[in-house]
């Protein structure tokens, strides 16, 4: 016999177990329902006349499968140019288009370098000033039309999703001189966030290319609309060297109103300004020089100012070091991942042999590049000291290590987007 306290006891910890075990169960049941309806933190969708070719449903990996896939299964036409999908963390269009195969140049991890590199690029290069071309006659400039684009702004309520749509160019200027003609494509970005960063295909031998791409971007309030502007960027694809930027459009959406349907524009391109470009923020690093030892010492410290990446506006950022000798990438490094941070501290140094008589060639990269689990990671900014830096500053800063063997020299330095 027992006594009724313990089968009172009893019988609560029997209905205590059973709640608890409902109640887990449960709880796995909804979070696996959750997963698989989980809207990704960078979602839209990418209609190509009118096919969906980066549907949301699709992660990175099965985009690139399929776009190989049409790549191999169908042949090329003229003026359609190929569908580029974003490197994993270049962010560039060009890095992924070096043809592979033994007649590919060789990819080399250290110094010193005994082979005469020549021109051609790496298969895996990223981009840098270094494969800059000198201006030509017909390069993009003060007295020079550069051209009109005309796009489509439109917005979906029952979506909340703005919809953009690149219709066309006309009248772009000649960046090929053996070709006489271009190889369009378009950047485009979301201001003042930056959190939306599409392109459209590469268009071959055109000077009036006509792209009828139409991108959708979810989780856009229609009252922040006001807030945003567009910005165009519009480049001449080179497969050897830097891609030409040929001009950009800015466009406030201040002064657009989609509510009562599409709204169709056509801008004047007009020559880039750098000036006018959001910051990237700052990034410290020292350099040091050994003759003796043929050695160059890269120090990353610190970054500071970098723009919000994340949703929780915030940045997972690391650095990326590229060492280069003329065009061609003889050396890679990066840092440890700094969380959630804007302002972050690295503290890392990388050593690296180089002859004194390949020194006026050296050029040495920063990719700061914020990483992320569930997308790809993005480029925040890049910095280039040595023989391609493109900055005063970094003139200043690489010449003044030069002078001063065997002395650390850092300094503060602005990144760039390109």
């Amino acid at each position: 016999d027992v006594s009724p306290v313990v089968a009172g006891l009893i019988g609560a910890t029997v209905l205590v177990v059973s709640v608890s075990v409902t109640v887990f169960v449960w709880t796995c049941c909804h979070q696996q329902a959750e997963k698989k309806h989980k809207t990704p933190p960078y979602k839209f969708i990418h209609m190509l006349k009118g096919i969906s070719i980066y549907p949301e449903t699709l992660s990175n990996k099965k985009k690139i499968n399929r776009i190989r896939r049409d790549k191999n299964g169908t042949p090329k036409e003229t003026g359609r140019g190929n569908l580029l999908v974003d490197a994993a963390e270049s962010g560039l269009i060009g890095s992924d288009k070096a043809p592979d195969g033994p007649n590919a140049a060789p990819h080399v991890d250290q110094l010193p370098i005994k082979v005469d590199y020549g021109d051609e690029l790496s298969p895996d290069q990223s981009l840098t000033p270094g494969g800059s071309k000198t201006s030509s006659p017909s390069s993009p400039g003060d007295d020079v039309m550069l051209g009109e684009l005309t796009f489509s702004v439109d917005y979906n309520f029952p979506k909340k999703a703005l919809v953009v749509t690149i219709q066309e160019a006309h009248g772009l200027p000649v960046m090929d001189e053996h070709t006489q003609s271009s190889d369009p494509y378009i950047k485009m970005t979301i201001l003042p966030d930056k959190r939306h960063r599409v392109k459209t295909r590469v268009l071959r031998k055109t000077l009036d290319p006509v792209f009828d791409e139409t991108f959708t971007f979810y989780g856009i309030p229609y009252s922040q609309l006001q807030d945003l502007v567009l910005h165009f960027l519009v480049l001449s694809f080179d497969r050897f060297s830097r891609d030409d930027v040929i001009g950009e459009v800015m466009v406030p959406l201040a002064g657009v109103d989609p509510s009562t349907g599409k709204v169709q524009l056509t801008r004047e391109i007009l020559k880039r300004n750098i000036q006018k470009c959001i910051s990237r923020g700052e990034l410290q690093v020292s350099l040091s020089y050994q003759p003796v030892a043929q050695r160059m010492t890269v120090v990353v410290l610190k970054a500071r100012h970098l723009p919000k990446m994340d949703i929780t506006g915030l940045s997972d950022p690391y650095v990326k070091v590229n060492v280069y000798y003329g065009r061609k990438r003889i050396a890679k490094k990066k840092t440890h991942v700094k969380k959630c941070t804007l302002n972050p501290v690295f503290n890392e140094s990388f050593i690296y042999d180089i002859p004194v008589d390949l020194l006026p060639d050296i050029s040495i990269e920063f990719l700061v590049i914020d990483f992320d689990r569930t997308t790809k990671n993005e480029v925040v900014g890049r910095l280039i000291l040595g023989a391609h830096s493109i900055t005063a500053g970094g003139v200043e800063h690489w010449q003044e290590v030069c002078e001063n063997p065997r002395k650390p020299v850092a300094k503060w330095h602005s990144l760039s987007e390109y």
